[in-house]
């Protein structure tokens, strides 16, 4: 019975997932380049364009931090994808509030 419904709650997760949407204004012209973006480690999706966003970021005490929510997040060491083909021109951050921060690009530092 346990495993029936954690089941269904994963395909709920799951469903939720299948429902996002871009944010408002989206270049969908970026959506490969998005959907190209793959966790370290695991090579798993970093999840699409609707779970990864442009944002400010910055280095605190040696460690990047994202803007996000209006909230600075640590993100994790693990996280952060070493490209530099990112053509948004901003950081990029994927995340979800139930996984946290998946994927993390930085953007040009000045």
């Amino acid at each position: 019975m346990r495993l029936l419904a954690s089941t269904f709650a994963a395909l709920g997760l799951l469903a939720g997932v299948a429902e996002a949407h871009p944010p408002p204004n989206a270049d969908m012209s970026l959506a490969p380049w998005f959907q190209s973006l793959r966790q370290p480690g695991t090579g798993m999706s970093c999840c699409s364009i609707a779970d990864c966003r442009q944002t400010d970021f910055r280095v605190h005490n040696g460690h990047y931090q994202a803007l996000i929510d209006g909230v600075w997040r640590s993100v994790p060491p693990n996280a952060v994808l070493q490209r530099t083909d990112n053509p948004t021109g901003r950081a990029v951050v994927c995340y979800t509030p139930y996984f946290g921060i998946m994927c993390f690009v930085k953007g040009p530092e000045t």
